[in-house]
C-alpha cells in the first residue's frame, strides 16, 4: 500500500520534468544550429577571405563582394519565409540547415569567383531561415517565465559558431576540408534541431508552457496589426547594420593589409569575437533592467566603439587592441541582435518569428549596403577614414533607437508584455555597468590570453 501510494507523486514529478527536459533540450539544440549557420555558414566567409585569397588568386576580385551577396541572399530569403515560418517552423528548420550545408559544400569546392559568390549566397540563406523558425520552436517548448533567457541563449549561438569557425580555422588550414567540416556541422545540427522540435509539438497543448504558448503547427495565433510597430526598429536597425559591415566583411583584411595581425593568425580575431559574443546570454536580463532603448543605445554605442578601436589597431598596429575591439564587437553585436528578437516578441507577440524575420533583414540590407559601399570606397580611401564612416553610422543607429524605441515601447501595453515588462524601464540606467562590467572582463581577458599565447 505504503508503494502504491508514491507512484502518482512520482508520477507526477516525472511529468513536471519532462517539458523542462525538453526545452534545455531544444534551446541547446537551436543554439547549436544558430551557431552553425550564422557563425559559421554565414560569418565565417570574412574569416577565411585571407586565406580564400592566399590559396586561390582567381577568387580575389569576388571577395570584395561576398559581404553584399550573403548578406543579400539573406534578406531575401528572411523576407520570403516571414509570412510561413510560424506556421511551419520545423520545415523552416530542415531548410535552414539543407542550405547551410550546401553553401560550405560550395565554398570548399570554389575555384571560380561566380561559384563563391553563388555558394556564399545560398550559405546566407541558412541564417535566414533558422532564426526567425528557432522564435516560435523555443517559445512553444520552453515555460514562459524562461522564454527570455532562452531566446538570448538561442541568439548568442552566432558567437559559439565565431569561436568554433576560428577553431576550425586554427585546426585545419586548408580551406578546401574546413569548410566540409563546417558543411557536416550544419547538417547534423539541422536534424538535432528538427528532433528535439518533432517531441517538442508531440507534447499536449499547454505542458511546461502554462497553456498560453504558441503551437508549433497552428495558425490560431492573434495577427499583429501592419507594420507600424516595426518601422521604427527597423529603421535603427538598417543603420546599425550598415556599420557593422565594417568589421563582419573586412575586420580581418583591414587588419591583415595593415601589417596588425598576421594571415595566419586571422582565427585568433574570430575567436575572440566570439567570446565576447557569448555575453549576448545576458541580453535578456539587461532589456529587462534597462529596458529596451537603453539596451539597444548601450549595444550600438559600444559597436561603434569597438569599430573605432578595429582602426586604431590597424593604424597602431597593436595586436591586443585589435583583439579586445574584436571581443568587443562580438560581445555589442550578439547583444544588439537579441533585443530586436525581444522587440519582435514585444510589439508582434503573435507572430514573433515574422517580426523577428523584419528585423533581421532590416539588419541584413544594412549590412549587405554597408558592405557594397565600404568595399566600393576601400580600394582608394584610408581604413581609418572607413572605420570612423561605419561607427557614426552605429553611433546615429544608436540614437534613433533612443529617440524611438520610447514611442515604440508606449504602444505596447500591459496586457502585451511578459514577466519582466520589458516596455519599460524597471530601474536606473545605472544597470548597464554590469553588462559594461562584463564586457570589460572578457575584453582584458581575450587581451592577455591571446595576447600570451601570439
Amino acid at each position: 500500500m505504503v508503494k502504491r501510494s508514491f507512484h502518482p507523486a512520482a508520477r507526477q514529478v516525472a511529468a513536471a520534468a519532462a517539458p523542462a527536459r525538453t526545452g534545455v533540450a531544444t534551446a541547446l539544440a537551436g543554439t547549436l544550429l544558430v551557431a552553425t549557420t550564422y557563425g559559421m555558414a554565414r560569418f565565417a566567409v570574412g574569416l577565411s577571405a585571407p586565406a580564400l585569397q592566399a590559396e586561390r588568386p582567381a577568387l580575389a576580385p569576388a571577395l570584395g563582394w561576398t559581404g553584399t551577396v550573403q548578406f543579400t541572399a539573406y534578406a531575401v530569403a528572411a523576407l520570403a519565409v516571414a509570412r510561413v515560418v510560424d506556421r511551419r517552423p520545423r520545415a523552416g528548420l530542415v531548410v535552414a540547415g539543407a542550405t547551410a550545408t550546401l553553401g560550405c559544400l560550395g565554398v570548399a569546392l570554389a575555384t571560380d569567383p561566380a561559384v563563391l559568390l553563388l555558394s556564399v549566397a545560398v550559405a546566407g540563406t541558412g541564417g535566414a531561415l533558422a532564426s526567425p523558425a528557432l522564435v516560435p520552436v523555443v517559445d512553444a517548448a520552453v515555460p514562459r517565465p524562461a522564454r527570455p533567457a532562452a531566446q538570448s541563449a538561442v541568439n548568442a549561438g552566432t558567437a559559439v559558431g565565431v569561436v568554433g569557425a576560428g577553431a576550425v580555422v586554427a585546426a585545419v588550414p586548408a580551406t578546401a576540408p574546413a569548410w566540409a567540416l563546417m558543411a557536416a556541422l550544419c547538417a547534423v545540427t539541422a536534424g538535432a534541431a528538427w528532433w528535439t522540435a518533432r517531441r517538442a509539438a508531440g507534447r499536449p497543448p499547454g505542458e511546461g508552457t502554462d497553456g498560453h504558448g504558441p503551437s508549433l503547427g497552428g495558425d490560431d495565433a492573434p495577427r499583429p496589426a501592419p507594420g507600424a510597430p516595426l518601422v521604427r526598429p527597423a529603421a535603427a536597425a538598417v543603420v546599425v547594420g550598415a556599420g557593422s559591415a565594417m568589421i563582419w566583411s573586412f575586420g580581418p583584411l583591414v587588419l591583415v593589409d595593415a601589417g596588425a595581425v598576421p594571415s595566419a593568425r586571422t582565427g585568433w580575431l574570430w575567436v575572440a569575437l566570439g567570446i565576447g559574443g557569448v555575453l549576448g546570454v545576458l541580453t535578456g536580463a539587461l532589456v529587462r533592467h534597462v529596458g529596451l532603448r537603453a539596451a539597444w543605445a548601450t549595444c550600438s554605442a559600444a559597436l561603434a566603439l569597438a569599430t573605432l578601436g578595429v582602426a586604431g589597431a590597424a593604424t597602431s598596429g597593436g595586436v591586443a587592441l585589435a583583439l579586445g575591439s574584436t571581443a568587443l564587437f562580438g560581445a555589442a553585436y550578439m547583444a544588439a541582435s537579441g533585443v530586436l528578437i525581444l522587440w519582435a516578441r514585444e510589439v508582434w507577440p503573435g507572430r514573433a518569428g515574422a517580426g523577428t524575420s523584419v528585423l533581421f533583414v532590416a539588419l541584413a540590407t544594412g549590412q549587405a549596403l554597408g558592405a557594397a559601399g565600404l568595399g566600393a570606397a576601400r580600394g582608394g580611401t584610408d581604413a581609418v577614414v572607413l572605420a570612423g564612416a561605419a561607427a557614426a553610422l552605429c553611433a546615429l543607429g544608436a540614437g534613433r533607437g533612443w529617440s524611438h524605441a520610447g514611442r515604440g515601447e508606449a504602444a505596447v501595453g500591459p496586457g502585451r508584455q511578459e514577466a519582466g515588462g520589458y516596455g519599460r524601464c524597471r530601474s536606473s540606467r545605472a544597470r548597464c555597468a554590469v553588462f559594461a562590467a562584463s564586457v570589460r572582463v572578457v575584453v582584458v581577458t581575450v587581451c592577455g590570453v591571446s595576447s600570451r599565447s601570439w
